[in-house]
């Protein structure tokens, strides 16, 4: 062995050139940061799916109740109906159809009573009789003058069921405004099958029952719709309605009807014949006994009964029916309306309603209702 050798120096192939140790270690540096990344977006995955599930809204159709649903397709969660909507989102939201028939959850149909008055609902305590054990069966819309509050109590079926109202003049197209927008309000409850328009002074001449009964068991809509030669038939006309109505289809009817979903979305996505109406069809021709009752005959004519479910009297003669008071109500009245006129209804019930009762006729109807109405 060579004197003075370094017998510690390391061969050439182990020997690191050390320009070569810094990008070595970033790389390393690298790695270990692609690493934790990896690591933490695994955590965060499992994180959200198993702790935060709770905190995050998932768009699901469970019920009709839930709070999952769009708001313009559930029932609503709190007594109150009025909301910030302008009437062109109103009537958007309410237009929507679904195109599967199908529905994703468990759907009770219901009866949408649609009251449109001015103020007070004074036939309101033999509602609340009609009403009674039937809460899953029914929503309640009041269409009443902008100003007028109601007073009903957190206990009543009337508690909160004002829609956002506008003022309603009568013999205009205001009048159908407000009979629409009641229509596209109910429309955001999807459980809503049947739509029934009143007045402050009609009241049910049948039990809950039986209505709900006669009206699921129907396969047609029930509005007034005849043609009247005479002047206020086609007297009324507007030669100015043509193309969109020919004189041969103009027609009259009850203002008060009953109709299903499917016409209910069709008259408030209506502007063809709206417009026609509202330019030409002026206080004079009584828009409310002519609109309706016209376009639903040429579209629909295949799923109209042509007649109400609201008994009414003429025979009075003059410009508005008989109005019964007070002494007036006796059972052999409600014989009278009640006995069998050859209506084609569902299991010989020709009317479901009546009108026009004067608030004095309250408590002598509250009297004879559980012998004469059943309830």
């Amino acid at each position: 062995m060579e004197e003075g050798k370094n017998n510690n120096v390391s061969p050439p192939f182990l020997r690191i050139n050390p320009s070569k140790i810094l990008p070595l270690r970033i790389l390393q540096f690298l790695l270990l940061l692609l690493a934790i990344g990896i690591s933490f977006s695994f955590l965060s995955m499992f994180m959200i799916r198993y702790v935060g599930s709770s905190q995050i809204t998932i768009s699901s159709f469970t019920t009709p109740n839930s709070s999952s649903l769009p708001c313009f397709m559930k029932s609503p969660s709190s007594p109150s109906l009025m909301h910030d909507m302008n009437e062109t989102e109103l009537f958007w939201r309410a237009s929507m159809v679904p195109l599967i028939n199908q529905y994703p959850f468990a759907r009770t149909k219901k009866i949408a009573f649609m009251f449109l008055t001015i103020g007070s609902l004074p036939m309101a305590p033999l509602w609340e009789r009609f009403f009674n054990g039937h809460h899953k069966l029914y929503s309640i819309y009041i269409h009443s003058s902008p100003s007028y509050q109601h007073n009903f109590n957190s206990s009543s079926v009337f508690y909160k069921r004002k829609i956002p109202s506008q003022t309603v003049e009568w013999g205009t197209m205001s009048m159908c405004d407000a009979e629409r927008r009641l229509l596209a309000n109910a429309l955001l409850d999807v459980s809503n099958e049947w739509f029934i328009l009143l007045s402050e002074s009609c009241i049910p001449i049948q039990n809950f029952s039986s209505v709900y009964e006669s009206l699921s068991r129907s396969n047609l809509s029930f509005m007034g719709s005849f043609d009247d030669p005479g002047a206020s038939g086609r007297g009324r006309y507007s030669w100015n309605m043509r193309p969109e109505v020919d004189i041969s289809q103009w027609r009259k009817g009850s203002q008060w009807f009953e109709v299903e979903r499917r016409l209910a979305v069709h008259i408030i996505s209506d502007s063809i014949y709206y417009r026609k109406f509202k330019e030409f069809c002026t206080p004079s021709c009584y828009v409310d006994e002519h609109y309706f009752q016209t376009m639903m005959s040429i579209q629909f004519p295949h799923l109209l009964a042509n007649r109400t479910l609201t008994w009414v009297d003429w025979s009075r003669g003059g410009a508005h029916p008989a109005t019964f008071g007070k002494e007036d109500i006796t059972a052999k009245l409600f014989e009278w309306i009640l006995e069998d006129h050859g209506c084609d209804l569902v299991g010989g019930l020709c009317f479901l309603f009546a009108r026009k009762f004067a608030p004095d006729a309250l408590e002598p109807l509250l009297q004879i209702s559980s012998e004469v109405f059943g309830f």
